[in-house]
């Protein structure tokens, strides 16, 4: 397992910090119109692994809604791990 250390200015090649408010809420639509996708085909699912496969995605583009959410700073997000 390698480990990235930041350095003070918070600056690594791993990372880039060059994304627009209009790119961050772009995936915050994107993400909740997946989210709502999955939330329907939950209910319509024919199969239980197919209603197992959309609630799953469902509550993982929930947390990514959530901390993209956090991150343009809704204040009703104290910690998007919580």
């Amino acid at each position: 397992m390698e480990v990235i250390l930041m350095n003070t200015e918070h600056e690594s090649e791993h990372y880039r910090y060059d994304r627009t408010w209009a790119e961050i809420e772009e995936m915050l639509d994107k993400a909740e119109r997946k989210m709502n996708f999955h939330e329907t085909e939950s209910h319509l699912a024919d199969t239980q692994t197919d209603k197992v496969y959309h609630i799953r995605n469902f509550k993982a583009l929930q947390g990514v809604a959530k901390a993209l959410r956090w991150v343009l700073g809704d204040i009703r997000i104290d910690d998007p791990l919580d």
